[in-house]
Formats: structure tokens, C-alpha cells, sequence
């Protein structure tokens, strides 16, 4: 039995001439591509592919490769509000929000909250039932004092609620102004930090109108 040592190897194998390439002889690398579709079965809980018109795959693939699973169509429900989405002019939405607006504004004017009775109908059912003011009690007249321009009065009744009522009739007619006629108002951005403070400070307003010590005495509504 012969040995063959790595002098032996090396002097077996000649040496190329100088200038020219090396080519290794070893066992070739393949590096897989990174565009390529994958094969072999696929991993529990993948995701279906959806095809081209064609029956094409994304980014070229071939269809019917391992794993391309086909996309589920839409039953009758999603179907028929698709297309009444898209037959719907862009203007309705908006028109329907702003009777709901409407309605409410006219029902605030022909009731006159402010001289109705604490336990008239609509009430609220914790101040009915405790004695205390919900964190919206007041706001109904707070609208009605707004409406009729006597703002120290709007927030004698619900602070917050005219605090941020500018912020979100710009919100709306912004919002509705886009989806009725396009157009393009600056928008108006607000951090979840903003949201947040606003709503602490909302509940902090509504635990400190009930408490039964003055100054706290004159937000009670």
C-alpha cells in the first residue's frame, strides 16, 4: 500500500504557466440567488402568494413553483361593499357626517339644555344614579353657550370641551374638505404625547369637578 503525502499531491498536480488564471480543481461553491424563488416545501403558516394576470409570480418567478398557494377569492359580503364603494360618489361620506353634525347642533338649539331639568330625557345615567358629573356632563350646554357666543359661559360649563372644539371642527372641515372637493389643507399633527396629555388632563378635569371643596365647588354642573 502507497502513501501519498502532500509532496507527493502538490507534485502530482503541474503548476500553470506564469500569467496565467488558476483554476481551483476543489469542489465548486454555489451561492444561492438571492432573486430566485424558494423550493422545497414550505415552513407552517406561510403567507399565499398572489399571481399576475398572467399567472406569473412576483418579481418573475415562474407559476407553480413550490410553496405559490393561491388567493382566496371574496365571498358575497366583501364583494358587494366593493362595489358599492367604489359606485359611492366621494362626496357622501362626508355629506352624512356633517348631518349627523347638523342634527346634533339643531337638537342642542330647539331643546335649550340649560333650562331643561336635571333629570330630563336624555340624561346622563351616572349623574342620575350617584349624584356625580361624568366626564361629558356639561357639554351639551357648553355647544349651546358657544352657539350663542358666550364662550365664558361655554366653559364655565365644560372647560376642555372649548378647548378643543377649534381643534376638531379644523380637523373635520380638513377631512371632509379632502374627501368632497381634494383639497389639500395643512395638517394639523398630533403626537401620541399630545393625545395623551390632552386625555389625563381630561380625567384629572373630570375627578376634580366633583370634589366637594372650594374652588373645586364652582365646576360642578
Amino acid at each position: 500500500m502507497s502513501v501519498v503525502t502532500s509532496v507527493d499531491r502538490s507534485a502530482a498536480q503541474p503548476h500553470p504557466p506564469a500569467g496565467e488564471p488558476v483554476t481551483p480543481t476543489g469542489p465548486a461553491t454555489v451561492t444561492p440567488d438571492a432573486s430566485a424563488p424558494p423550493t422545497g416545501p414550505q415552513p407552517d403558516g406561510a403567507q399565499p402568494v398572489a399571481t399576475q394576470p398572467d399567472g406569473a409570480l412576483p418579481g418573475g418567478w415562474p407559476a407553480g413553483y413550490p410553496g405559490a398557494y393561491p388567493v382566496a377569492e371574496p365571498d358575497r359580503l366583501t364583494r358587494l361593499v366593493v362595489r358599492l364603494s367604489d359606485r359611492t360618489p366621494r362626496w357622501v361620506v362626508p355629506l352624512a357626517a356633517l348631518g349627523c353634525v347638523a342634527a346634533g347642533i339643531g337638537y342642542t338649539l330647539l331643546s335649550d339644555p340649560t333650562r331643561s331639568a336635571p333629570d330630563a330625557l336624555p340624561t346622563c345615567l351616572l349623574k342620575l344614579t350617584t349624584g356625580l358629573d361624568c366626564p361629558g356632563c356639561g357639554g351639551t350646554r357648553a355647544l349651546w353657550y358657544v352657539l350663542h357666543a358666550d364662550l365664558p359661559a361655554a366653559a364655565r360649563h365644560h372647560f376642555l370641551f372649548v378647548f378643543a372644539l377649534p381643534f376638531l371642527a379644523y380637523f373635520f372641515v380638513a377631512w371632509a374638505g379632502k374627501q368632497a372637493f381634494g383639497w389639500r389643507l395643512p395638517e394639523l399633527r398630533v403626537s401620541p404625547k399630545v393625545i395623551g396629555g390632552f386625555l389625563a388632563a381630561w380625567l384629572a378635569f373630570s375627578v376634580v369637578r366633583n370634589l366637594p371643596w372650594a374652588p373645586f365647588t364652582s365646576l360642578y354642573v
